[in-house]
């Protein structure tokens, strides 16, 4: 079922801007983001990647929980604003170094990687907050599709983008998935600094598209004035209080948590060393993702509608370790692709059931927290697998496919759980203690 925008006439232009926002800064974010872990593939530093990625991932810990007392304590819009203005200098002035030499160093590649993904923990968590402030509870099933929908079209646009500013495209005939094409035209392909140039002035368009947006809440929130630890410890009581939901939070993250080291790790890597292709393929398969995610959108809600929201993400996960595991003892580049769109579906379908879940569940007064808290389990897990997947024994000739079978485990063992405590999830006792 198509998203009816014009249901949220109250707040029509507010959406429309915050989205359009979301899309500009988005396809420049998803190019450099696929862009890197390439770079790194490319000069043979996958493990140091996988080191980065790591530290990165360490930082995030207590990044995220504090990202979170942000969101519900200050004006979202005004997080937004000064979040896309100070990403925009960060990523401009290592963009300008790259120019004076010619080159970006690793560091400073690296240095990007970590803005844009901090840029993310603080974004997400704000961006959901605030369409839960200004939607009315009714329509947080559709605005969930809508969103999911906006972010994957800047998906796809961005991994298209990065498959011909990686690779470059020559003007004749060319084959994608045995179909021909005539190209007229020849594009040659980018430094890494010109796609940071195009990722600075994305930030500053998207605060632009900000600045003019104006809306009323649907919901009141009480001004919080304590220190950052008081207002965490009002997140972590009213989780303390709803034990299944924090349950749900946690372990309904398990495909969140394989996608991300599978885009920015594990996918270079299985793509070069597995599949012996290259970097157009690698960006392909992120369209073809994103394709299944705008899928999920549109239909997701429509083919669950007589499921339990806890029922259709037991599935999806279910389905999800079996992509795994085709993967693993799999190397088409057809079937690459046929799997990375089922997986847009199941992960995109599961974020939006999820967060229909929560909206629903978590009083909009300590969202933002109680999303930081189930993001921690999230970082944990992916801590601990990075450092197992950094490992030299994972990046030898095609052993990643290793790591494809550890994270099937790691799904069947998260359906396991929550089809254990299904009857508690599907009608969580819930009272506002925040």
């Amino acid at each position: 079922m198509i998203p009816k925008i014009k249901l949220f006439l109250k707040n029509l232009s507010a959406i429309l801007l915050l989205f359009a926002a979301n899309t500009v800064s988005g396809i420049a974010q998803g190019i450099s983001m696929i862009s890197i872990p390439w770079y790194f593939t490319m000069q043979e530093e996958t493990s140091l990647f996988g080191i980065i990625y790591w530290l990165v991932t360490f930082v995030a810990l207590f990044w995220v929980p504090t990202a979170g007392t942000f969101v519900d304590k200050y004006n979202r819009k005004y997080v937004f604003l000064v979040l896309g203005l100070i990403s925009g200098v960060v990523v401009g002035l290592i963009t300008l170094s790259g120019y004076m030499q010619g080159h970006v160093p690793l560091g400073l590649a690296a240095m990007v990687f970590a803005a844009t993904f901090f840029n993310y923990n603080l974004h997400y968590q704000n961006l959901y907050a605030f369409l839960q402030e200004i939607t009315e509870p009714k329509h947080y099933g559709t605005i969930t599709s809508a969103v999911e929908i906006q972010g994957q079209i800047a998906t796809a646009l961005a991994g298209a983008g990065a498959a011909i500013l990686l690779e470059g495209l020559e003007a004749g005939q060319k084959s994608i998935l045995g179909i021909s094409f005539n190209i007229p035209f020849s594009i040659e392909a980018w430094e890494l600094h010109e796609i940071f140039a195009l990722d600075t002035f994305t930030y500053f368009l998207a605060a632009f598209f900000v600045v003019l947006i104006r809306y009323k809440p649907m919901v009141e929130r009480k001004a919080e004035m304590g220190k950052i630890m008081e207002r965490l410890r009002t997140g972590f009581n009213f989780l303390k209080s709803q034990p299944y939901i924090f349950l749900f939070g946690v372990v309904s993250f398990s495909i969140f948590v394989t996608v991300l080291l599978l885009a920015f790790y594990l996918s270079p890597i299985y793509v070069d060393k597995h599949m012996g292709l290259g970097g157009d393929v690698y960006a392909i398969s992120e369209v073809t993702y994103a394709f299944g995610a705008i899928f999920a959108g549109f239909a997701i809600r429509q083919l669950f509608r007589r499921m339990a929201a806890v029922g259709s993400i037991i599935l999806m996960t279910f389905i999800t370790a079996i992509l795994f595991a085709t993967m693993a003892f799999t190397n088409d580049e057809l079937l690459f692709y046929i799997l990375l769109f089922v997986l847009g579906v199941t992960n995109a379908g599961t974020r939006i059931q999820r967060i229909t879940y929560l909206f629903k569940h978590v009083p909009n007064q300590v969202y933002g927290r109680a999303n930081s808290i189930f993001a921690i389990s999230n970082i944990l897990a992916r801590m601990f697998f990075l450092a197992l997947f950094s490992l030299p024994l994972f990046h030898k000739d095609n052993n990643v496919v290793y790591t494809f079978v550890i994270l099937t485990g790691f799904l069947l063992v998260s359906s396991w759980i929550l089809i254990a405590f299904y009857s508690k999830l599907v009608s969580p006792v819930v009272e506002d203690s925040a």
